[in-house]
């Protein structure tokens, strides 16, 4: 056996986080249906990129808000098994919940503290009919809720994105406007490759070229491309 001082370099968890809005608004002109099928293209994605770097363990879940919220996949999941079960959408936009749930998660335990930083990816068309400011303070509150890579993806005009700036919490690094299928799944694939790879690289390659306030770095985002009139949200 191959052993080394201090034992073998071990796999750092990382995880990966989708918080999905399945309020009302999200079933008209067909936001939910791109929404499941932008994940489910994005995952043989995700897996490509986890296979490049095998130090890095990466596991994905999923939480969806409406009225309340709940796990969509609640176990911490290889990303080789992770399989993507169509999301329905019906009720309000309650996504403090989601952000304590989240929070709860990211407590140590169940977190390790030798953890890469967690990859939260919240996406929303509406603006919150709860609680929003605690569910934050809760996930900040955590050392992990602060340390995650937090991108969040406005469906349509009609999103908060002052909301979602808070989130991010970060004045780099703005939420991302998708205002049709096709910049969803731009979006989509870009935060489960690009930003991926960035947060499971090891931290030798990525110390000098984090921006401001950021753990690792954040790649260069795509053009959403041109507003118009056929924009559909």
């Amino acid at each position: 056996m191959n052993m080394r001082p201090g034992g073998e370099l071990a796999t750092r968890p990382l995880h990966f986080i989708w918080m999905a809005d399945c309020s009302g608004s999200m079933d008209v002109d067909g936001k939910i249906q791109s929404l499941n099928t932008a994940i489910k293209e994005a995952i043989p994605n995700m897996q490509a990129v986890a296979d490049e770097n095998p130090n890095a363990q990466v596991l994905v879940r999923a939480i969806k808000f409406s009225s309340g919220a709940q796990w969509h996949v609640s176990q911490p999941t290889e990303v080789s098994d992770f399989r993507w079960e169509d999301l329905t959408a019906e009720g309000v936009t309650d996504m403090g919940k989601a952000l304590s749930m989240v929070a709860d998660q990211l407590k140590i335990p169940p977190m390790t503290e030798r953890a890469l930083p967690p990859v939260l990816v919240l996406i929303s068309d509406g603006q919150p009919t709860d609680d929003y400011a605690s569910g934050l303070k809760a996930l900040m509150d955590q050392p992990w809720g602060r340390k995650a890579v937090r991108i969040a993806i406005a469906i349509g005009e009609d999103a908060d994105t002052e909301v979602l700036q808070k989130f991010i919490g970060n004045p780099e690094l703005k939420p991302l406007q998708a205002n049709n299928p096709e910049a969803l799944v731009k979006y989509i694939k870009w935060v489960s490759t690009a930003v991926l790879k960035s947060a499971s690289a090891p931290a030798s390659q990525t110390s000098d070229s984090a921006a401001p306030g950021m753990n690792v770095p954040i790649p260069v985002l795509p053009d959403s491309g041109p507003t118009s009139a056929d924009d559909v949200w």
